[in-house]
Parts: structure tokens; sequence; C-alpha cells
């Protein structure tokens, strides 16, 4: 079997995904096609974080190819790599500001996983029945009909490079017929965005005044499953717990301490299952204190068009977690999920011992109605009403003695969830952008599922803020053999075109 054909378990559902040819007849479409050559170019440009001489390739490529359109950069420095602020200078008055947000690194690779010579190589495929996914040559993107469900697979090719590409593809067209855009635009480009962005609240609130704008515009995440036109008006934040439990201070024989020394594995399974029911709701008290869904958001929700069946048939789960009755339900509430258990060893390197710790790591996924602090005291409050001492550090030997329950509490990484209204001016424009240029209704989510280090802007700068996802939902993203479908690149330079366009923002 081809190792190609792997591939096919996580793209298995493509054919869900709203077909259509690629438009020719746009406008758009000759600056698209070739701007695919730069898409090249960039992702050839190594951009993990985790290695600051990489970011700054990245960020002086940005800068050289957006001086092409009259835009000024400004870098924003922080403690390790700065934010990239690019402006358009434009003296007329009256007009409102928009601010873009784009990130351009992306996560770590390990290329032994993946498909092809290099991760940053990108490399066109295309699906062939009974063999899955075949290498094509590049120069197959200069053919008169191109496919739209080819794809091009490398890091980030989804997350997040290709919006602006598609992006800086609309700016060719519009200095080749040198046209004005309907407002001033601003953009900010964040290279530490897979890691949290620990640094950009602080940036953020040190340049505010560079960073003025009335209307934030984020381009990342992936489109409605249907890949049909799709906005979102809200992102759940995000903040992390890692909870330890003692037992021994080192591991002892279970045959001669069982039943004596007590086992720190059971005991934070233990704690773990008293925070949520045999039907997966959260059990502390609080937790979803403040979330009422009136008709009207009901409505909203029940609009958008997931298959049920068929999610829980591409996810392998017979039933979901009773939160909520359908899976936009269970968005709008906070979550709280166990992203990795550590205790002693198991397989081979299993050994008959009573742990001497056992460690959680636990993720919450805020929404508006909960704010980071308040859910982490909660769940620390639980832990305390389950009899555990709780300190910030490894307990002394004295502690040891003294307290039956200890568990080692520390909180990392926080920032809080947003949302737009639907009926807001800026829901109304994006709406009326996006049906105009595709003859149906978008696809309007209230809150996205994923979390975005986006909340900074909206809190310092005070504007309204929505997501324009343009990547196709199948893309792996995070994983090996990253990929963007052809067709959404595409789309993704009309819908840009539409939003760059379009009369202006009253």
């Amino acid at each position: 079997m081809r190792p190609h054909f792997l591939l096919c378990t996580f793209l298995f559902f493509t054919s869900c995904l709203h077909s259509q040819n690629i438009d020719i007849n746009h406008s758009s479409y000759h600056y698209a096609k070739k701007s695919l050559d730069k898409f090249k170019d960039l992702l050839s440009i190594p951009n993990d974080a985790n290695f600051p001489e990489d970011i700054e390739d990245n960020i002086l490529w940005v800068e050289n190819e957006m001086a092409r359109y009259g835009f000024e950069p400004s870098r924003l420095e922080t403690s390790t790599v700065p934010l990239l602020l690019l402006e358009k200078p434009d003296n007329r008055p009256d007009l409102k500001t928009f601010l873009f947000y784009f990130h351009i690194d992306g996560q770590p690779v390990d290329p032994q996983f993946w498909f092809q010579k290099s991760p940053y190589e990108a490399t066109l495929k295309k699906e062939v029945e009974a063999e899955g996914w075949i290498d094509i040559p590049w120069s197959s993107l200069t053919e008169e009909y191109l496919d739209p469900e080819w794809r091009i697979f490398a890091r980030s090719a989804s997350d997040d490079k290709s919006p602006f590409v598609m992006f800086m593809a609309v700016l060719e067209q519009l200095k080749q017929e040198e046209k004005n855009l309907p407002y001033k635009l601003k953009v900010i480009l964040d290279f530490e965005e897979e890691k949290g962005s620990p640094r950009l609240a602080q940036c953020v609130e040190a340049n505010k005044d560079k960073l003025a704008a009335d209307n934030l515009l984020i381009f990342d995440g992936p489109m409605h499953g249907s890949n049909k036109p799709t906005l979102s008006f809200g992102a759940r934040g995000i903040t992390v717990v890692t909870l330890k439990v003692f037992g021994p201070t080192f591991p002892l024989h279970s045959g001669h301490y069982g039943n004596y020394a007590p086992n720190p594995a059971l005991r934070l399974s233990q704690l773990l299952s008293s925070m949520k029911d045999d039907h997966g709701r959260v059990t502390i008290p609080g937790f979803y204190q403040g979330i009422e869904l009136d008709d009207q958001t009901k409505k909203i929700l029940n609009a958008v068009p997931d298959d049920e069946n068929r999610l829980k048939v591409k996810l392998g789960i017979g039933t979901i977690d009773s939160v909520g009755y359908n899976y936009q339900t269970a968005l709008q509430y906070p979550s709280l999920n166990i992203r990795g258990l550590s205790s002693a060893w198991v397989g081979a390197e299993a050994r008959t011992i009573v742990p001497a710790t056992a460690t959680a790591e636990i993720d919450i996924r805020l929404v508006v109605e909960s704010p980071p602090k308040r859910q982490v005291d909660l769940v620390r409050k639980h832990i305390e009403n389950q009899g555990y001492y709780i300190l910030d550090r490894k307990p002394t030997s004295q502690e040891r003695f003294l307290y039956k329950h200890i568990c080692q509490f520390t909180n990392d990484r926080a920032y809080a969830a947003f949302r737009t209204e639907l009926d807001s001016p800026l829901a109304i424009w994006l709406r009326d952008s996006l049906r105009e240029v595709y003859g149906e209704e978008p696809i309007m989510i209230r809150t996205s599922g994923g979390s975005l280090p986006v909340t900074p802007f909206i809190k310092t700068l005070n504007i309204p803020a929505a997501i324009v996802p343009l990547v196709n939902s199948d893309n792996n993203q995070h994983s090996p053999n990253e990929n963007l479908r052809l067709g959404n690149y595409f789309n993704g330079v009309k819908t840009l075109h539409a939003l760059l366009t379009r009369p202006k923002l009253d």
C-alpha cells in the first residue's frame, strides 16, 4: 500500500465539502492564479516561533512584498519577536479604519510524518481512487483548467499563510486597476499565535494609539464543514491548569506497600471524576453561570447546517456530552477538558509500583459569560472542597506528613472570549458583502470552537470584531500533512476582493 493512501483517513469526508468549479470569470481569477508562486515562496520559509531567526526571515519577506503596495511597516517590539504593523497612508477624511489580523507563524513540524520531501516545500497533490493523494507537478497550476479539489500540502498552507497571500493577490489587482480602498486600512501580523501570543496583550496596550481602528477582521480558522461562505462572530477563550497529586516521596513496590501507601493516580482519577457527571456536564457549582440562550439565539444556532450524524461518524463517537443538544449549542458553554494524563509507566515499561505522583493537564474553553479568573477560581475551590491542600510548588517533607491530600495547582495562558452581535453594523456589512458575491446567505456562526488571542485588540481598542474563515475545514492544521484545497484559495481571493472593494461601512 502506498503511504499516500493513509491520507485518505483524515480526508475521508472530502465529499461533504461544497463542491463547485473555480470561478474563472471573476475579475480576481487571474491575480489569484498568478499569486500561487508567491504563496509557494512564502511557504518555503520555516516559521516555528521557537526559532526567532526563521521568524525574522518571514518578517523581511512581508516587509519587502507589502512595500510594493504602499504599506509602511512598523515593528512593535516585544521581549521575543515583534508584531508587525502595516499601514497604508490615507488622508481622506471621514473614513472608517479597519484593522486586519493575520498570523504568519506555524506549528512545529516532524518531517518523518509528512508524505513529501519537506513540510516547507509546497507540494501539489490530487486524489486518485485506490491510491490516495499523489504528487502532481507544480506546473499543473499553469493549465487552463484547475481542479478545485487539488490540494497544496505544506506547513501553514491553511493556518495561516494562505489568507495573507490571498489578501496580497487582491492588493495586486487594485494596484493594477488603480483603485483605492473604500476605507483606511491597517494590518497587524502576529508571529507567536501558535504559542498563544503571550506578549500580545502588553504590546497592544503599549501601542494602542498606533493600532487605533473602528473594526477588526480576523482572517484565521476553517470554514463550516459544508465549505459554504462562512462568517464567525465570536471565539471561545482559553485558560489552562496543571494539577499534580502526590503520593509517596518515590515510587514504591506495590507488593510491599499496596493497600498501605495511597496511590496518587487513583486519587487524581477520583478528583477529576468529581468534576463531571456521567453525561459530560461540569458539576462544579457556578461553572455555567450567566448563560441563557433565548429563542433568537437558538434560531441563530439552529440555522447552521450541521449534519450531526455525519459529524458523529467522522469523529467516531456514538453519543455526545449533554451540555448542549447539538454541536452549535455546545460551543455556547465553557468546557473543561482533560488534555493529558501522566503517572508512572505503561506498556512494555509498566512496573509493579505505587506511583509517586500523578499529573493532569486541563484546558478550559471560555465564553463571554465565563471570564478566565472566575472559572479557574471555581475549579480551585472545588478541589479544596474535596479535601485537598493546594500549593503552587512541590510539598515539603513536613507538608507531606501534615496533609492527607495535596495538590499542586498552577494556571497559565489565559485570554477571554469575544462575541459580536449578529445584528451589529459590522455583521450586516459582512453578510451583505458575501451574499452579493456568492448569491447566497453566508453561514453565520455565533461562536466558533477554537480560541484566538485577539481579545486584547477588542478590549483595549474598544472595537467590534469578526472572523472571516477562508480555508477548508479538513485541512489537518497543526498536524502532519496540513493542506489547503485549491478551490478555497480562489474563493478566498474572491471573498477578500468583495471586502476590499465594497462601499464603506457607515
